[in-house]
């Protein structure tokens, strides 16, 4: 995998109706959601992303283009799915229900005709307005919760025409808006994204950036970099380490971590996100064979360790996002 991020052309601003008929690719809106920045928010989750995290809690967020997820649990095993198939990608074998990737068109036709539920297609093409649309019915709830919309994935930075229509689009109506990321994206793009955002939920997922690499694909060293050029545009952030036993939970780690972020300006909070293995299920679901590592949940006492260090450094530390 190369080390080098996504670097789609940012196109000149357009009109706010020009924007609103932006596309791009998402795989999940969530509505009510309260560990995604401050309040009551909306979530959409972008898909695509740069980084293959072996912890990965959405997986499905890997490809940028739709695909066919199959629950196997929820299979009948009635065969209509086989039927319908015109392209010969689905395949019931010994009662075992699977897909052929490489023969299967996207065209639904499966989904359709699944009365389980068994079968689907994960991810959509959308526009700005209709997400727009979806954002605006829960105004009420940011207003009296002081929240309002985050932009997470994947990575939302890999699809920046998208995200940047959808920034101007939150701040001409006043709705706070937040940008779960990687920062692993080019600098330029997160120079733009700044002008609009009101907030950065940014990963730190280890200082070692040879160890960083080994488990998610890329080295760190772009990571950092941007994170000290949010912290300069004087945006207001918060860092979030994923918690994950044997790769980053050591306390030489922490610390260096610790000593990283207390070198940031405009630092909210740092969140650690202990690993659950979510993921991995979903994970089954998808026709890549993807690779995900399997560690235990952290204990209390790791947990208590690793805000014990943070706090001593002065940070306000919260626990589960």
């Amino acid at each position: 995998m190369t080390d080098n991020p996504n670097t789609s052309d940012i196109k000149s601003t357009s009109p706010v109706e020009s924007q609103r008929r932006v596309t791009g690719f998402i795989f999940d809106i969530k509505k009510y959601a309260i560990h995604d920045g401050p309040g009551i928010r909306t979530t959409v989750f972008f898909k695509g992303c740069p980084l293959q995290c072996q912890w990965c809690q959405n997986p499905e967020s890997w490809k940028q283009e739709p695909e066919l997820g199959l629950r196997t649990g929820r299979c009948v095993r009635c065969g209509q799915c086989v039927k319908v198939c015109r392209a010969g990608a689905a395949k019931l074998n010994n009662g075992q229900p699977s897909t052929d990737a490489n023969k299967c068109k996207l065209c639904g036709e499966c989904v359709d005709t699944c009365t389980a539920g068994a079968r689907e297609i994960i991810g959509q093409k959308i526009s700005v307005g209709e997400v727009m649309a979806e954002i605006e019915k829960d105004t009420i709830f940011y207003e009296q919760s002081n929240g309002g919309v985050t932009f997470s994935g994947g990575e939302p930075l890999m699809q920046p025409v998208f995200l940047l229509a959808l920034l101007k689009q939150c701040k001409t109506n006043e709705i706070h808006s937040a940008v779960d990321t990687s920062c692993y994206a080019e600098p330029q793009i997160i120079e733009k994204a700044a002008v609009t955002t009101d907030l950065f939920l940014c990963d730190i997922k280890h200082m070692d950036s040879d160890k960083h690499k080994s488990f998610t694909g890329v080295k760190n060293n772009l990571i950092l970099d941007n994170i000290k050029l949010i912290s300069r545009t004087g945006k207001e952030m918060i860092i979030r380490i994923p918690v994950i036993p044997g790769f980053n939970d050591d306390k030489a780690n922490i610390e260096a971590t610790a000593e990283f972020t207390s070198t940031l300006s405009n630092i909210n909070r740092i969140d650690i996100l202990p690993y659950n293995r979510g993921g991995t299920e979903k994970s089954t679901r998808l026709s890549a064979d993807l690779k995900l590592m399997q560690a235990e949940t952290p204990n209390d006492d790791i947990i208590s360790s690793i805000v014990e260090i943070l706090e001593k450094y002065g940070f306000q530390v919260k626990t589960g996002g």
